[in-house]
């Protein structure tokens, strides 16, 4: 049932695109092993080797330092419609952060999101897909406009502020890059 491929291919692409959520799992050498759901329009297939997202603030930063630890990444995504599959991209990763060079070349491709702190390019290494026959089918709905309510609220001090308090460390002390 499971498949495993070197790309992305264009079918694989236009999946990637229909979807409004996937999950990223990090881990470092030691400590706890994080899974983190993502949504909104975060996402964009480079070329058939490489994908980018946007890291928008949250509660914590787990991704990053994890990233800084070991440099590996998995995107998982999951059909929750009528045509069940399971879509894991696995891959080693480059991190960008507002004032990093390599910013400006990826956050035009995205609506401009207040509390946008990282960029994550994933070098795909191996695409592997699986049947999600166990996967429950659901509708979507909408999006949640809570997140960027929040960060809008805050504005650019208050996002940096809540930076230093909550996203400079992970919940293993490990450091996330956050200046």
């Amino acid at each position: 049932m499971a498949k495993q491929y070197e790309t992305i291919s264009p079918t694989i692409q236009e999946f990637i695109k229909k979807q409004k959520l996937f999950f990223v799992g990090t881990a470092a050498a030691a400590g706890r092993v994080n899974v983190s759901p993502k949504g909104m329009d975060s996402l964009r297939v480079i070329n058939e080797n490489k994908v980018v997202w946007l890291n928008l603030t949250g509660s914590g930063n787990e991704t990053a330092a994890h990233i800084l630890e070991k440099n590996r990444m998995t995107i998982m995504f999951c059909s929750f419609d009528k045509k069940p599959l399971i879509l894991r991209l696995y891959g080693t990763v480059n991190t960008m952060h507002p004032n990093d060079s390599g910013w400006e070349k990826y956050i035009k491709l995205f609506p401009t999101y207040k509390g946008a702190r990282q960029i994550f390019e994933l070098h795909v290494d191996l695409v592997q897909t699986s049947c999600g026959f166990a996967v429950p089918q659901y509708d979507f709905v909408s999006e949640r406009d809570m997140l960027t309510k929040w960060a809008e609220n805050k504005g650019e001090d208050g996002i940096k502020e809540y930076w230093q308090k909550k996203n400079v460390k992970s919940l293993d002390g490990y450091e996330t890059g956050i200046t």
